[in-house]
């Protein structure tokens, strides 16, 4: 190794060979540290512990895979996630866990299949689901030495059974190992209609308490079924029981009116706060969860997008979350930490047009196809229930953007991003989660071989192969008017071959009775699994 001593000592007997010969040197070590790079797009991160890279995930609620102008919408424009896609990597065949918010989000955080704790869609005032004395996905970030954040809808339950609204509400996200959590309780049709910050209700006057029902009225709110003149949008009967800002909710609420949210106000709400957070964290590895509320009902679009999509509010929403993604993105750059940012854009689960109220999403469709092709939607055992879009971009550490096709679900965040960060798992942790990172990194990799989807039934996917187990189970009341056959839930198990009927319309499970008995045991070995 030369060094600045040896080139002193050295300068009057031969300085320019030995110039020369450094200058060789460094240009060798120089490409071979950048074919190592290329070959491993790890190695840079792994060599500069002072630089892990910060993660951002954004989370939409109910966007199809149909539902950005990157993957086939025309009649609207999403290009601020559309650069993204750009730039990095657009998934063709990635899936959120479960056909519905909440298990797809216990599972992302947990690492562990929703049916393994009965998770399923909570009420308002549900008791945390994640068991908070066990692993998540923050906690095991906080031990890679991340600072990590929660902004935007929950849905996972609070506290251990009634919950006080008016006292701290615990646990919730802060003992699932998020440092900061800003927070819709559970979902924006259902009350209460507060904004939670890590413990305690925003903006609360404790001369007006808040009192939460879901069985019977409570309070002097007007509601939906005897005042829609009083609405913005009328609704079913699920959702007509108190109106705040205009909207029915579901379940009855008493007090707390110095506290209620404005629905429009979401878009800067909660985008300023992930600025805040941001800002507050650039000089140190971050980790922020962004579930959007949007584009989940009721949508009450901001006016600067409100008729802007021509599609009704469901378009307009699309277009609020596309401004929020782009004003995240702008900070990240802004203070210079966008190149050394993992960012992941997804969604919860597939598209829903109606789920309960009237607001002419329906009638002002037009052509758009939210399930860009595929069968169902929420709900759904059908592909379309949980393949969404999927964006993933790092400029720092991307080996090749592009399209990929690799077979991936949101369960295999969590080891994958403790691959990232360098966080060796303990035994049984994250059990359902598989390291995809390469995938993740790299649109010429493969991801999974086989996949569960969770619906009210299972399925699995093996390779083009779809299986759908039978369904002897009932749904829930609320979802009465979609049908079960609709939904893809039969008493017959039914199997499809994505890659000649990529829209499940001929069900051949006749034809290959041996296939389909050994991919109903691989979904009973998945479901043995401890």
């Amino acid at each position: 190794m030369i060094t600045k001593k040896s080139l002193i000592s050295l300068a009057c007997v031969g300085f320019a060979c030995l110039l020369t010969t450094a200058c060789s040197e460094m240009k060798s070590d120089s490409g071979q540290a950048a074919q190592d790079e290329k070959q491993n797009p790890l190695v840079s991160v792994k060599s500069q512990k002072s630089s892990k890279p910060n993660i951002v995930i954004f989370y939409v609620d109910d966007l199809g895979y149909g539902d950005l102008s990157s993957y086939g919408m025309t009649q609207a424009q999403t290009p601020n996630v559309d650069a993204l896609a750009k730039e990095g990597i657009r998934f063709t065949d990635s899936h959120s866990s479960a056909a519905t918010c909440t298990p797809s989000r216990y599972s992302m955080l947990t690492g562990q299949y929703a049916f393994r704790n009965n998770a399923a869609i909570l009420p308002g005032d549900a008791p945390l689901i994640i068991d908070h004395t066990k692993p998540t996905l923050p906690k095991m970030l906080k031990r890679a030495g991340y600072k990590t954040a929660v902004i935007g809808k929950w849905h996972l339950g609070l506290g251990v059974g009634e919950v006080n609204w008016n006292e701290a509400v615990k646990p919730g996200p802060l003992e699932l190992g998020f440092d900061y959590s800003f927070l819709i309780p559970a979902t924006g049709d259902r009350v209460p209609t507060v904004y939670l910050e890590n413990h305690h209700v925003v903006g609360l006057d404790k001369n007006d308490p808040i009192t939460v029902s879901y069985k019977e009225r409570i309070g002097d709110r007007p509601v939906g079924t005897e005042r829609p003149d009083l609405l913005k949008q009328t609704a079913d009967l699920q959702h007509s029981a108190s109106i705040i800002n205009g909207v029915s909710r579901i379940g009855w609420m008493a007090g707390g009116k110095s506290a209620e949210w404005v629905d429009e106000d979401f878009p800067f709400v909660f985008t300023n706060k992930a600025i805040k957070f941001i800002q507050e964290s650039k000089n140190e590895p971050f980790m922020l969860f962004f579930p959007f509320h949007d584009i989940h009902v009721p949508r009450s679009p901001n006016k600067m997008f409100a008729g802007k999509s021509g599609m009704g509010p469901r378009g307009d929403a699309i277009l609020q979350m596309d401004w929020m993604t782009g004003k995240v993105v702008d900070e990240l750059k802004k203070q210079g930490i966008y190149d050394n940012t993992l960012i992941i854009f997804s969604s919860d689960n597939g598209p829903v047009v109606d789920d309960g109220y009237f607001d002419q999403s329906v009638e002002l469709i037009g052509d758009h196809d939210p399930s860009g092709g595929y069968r169902g939607g929420k709900y759904s055992a059908y592909e379309s229930g949980t393949r969404v879009p999927m964006i993933v971009t790092y400029p720092n550490g991307l080996k090749k953007s592009g399209e990929s096709s690799a077979l991936i679900s949101h369960i295999d965040f969590y080891k994958s991003l403790a691959e990232l960060a360098g966080v060796e798992l303990a035994e049984g942790e994250a059990i359902d989660s598989e390291n995809v990172l390469p995938a993740l990194l790299d649109s010429t990799i493969a991801g999974r071989e086989d996949m569960l989807e969770e619906s009210f039934t299972l399925s699995i996917r093996s390779g083009d192969w779809k299986y759908i187990a039978p369904f002897s189970g009932s749904t829930p009341d609320w979802l009465a008017n979609k049908t079960a056959i609709e939904n893809g839930l039969q008493a017959e198990p039914q199997l499809f071959d994505l890659s000649k009927d990529a829209a499940e319309q001929n069900n051949v499970v006749a034809q290959h009775p041996d296939l389909a008995q050994m991919l109903q045991a691989k979904i009973d070995q998945i479901k043995a699994l401890k």
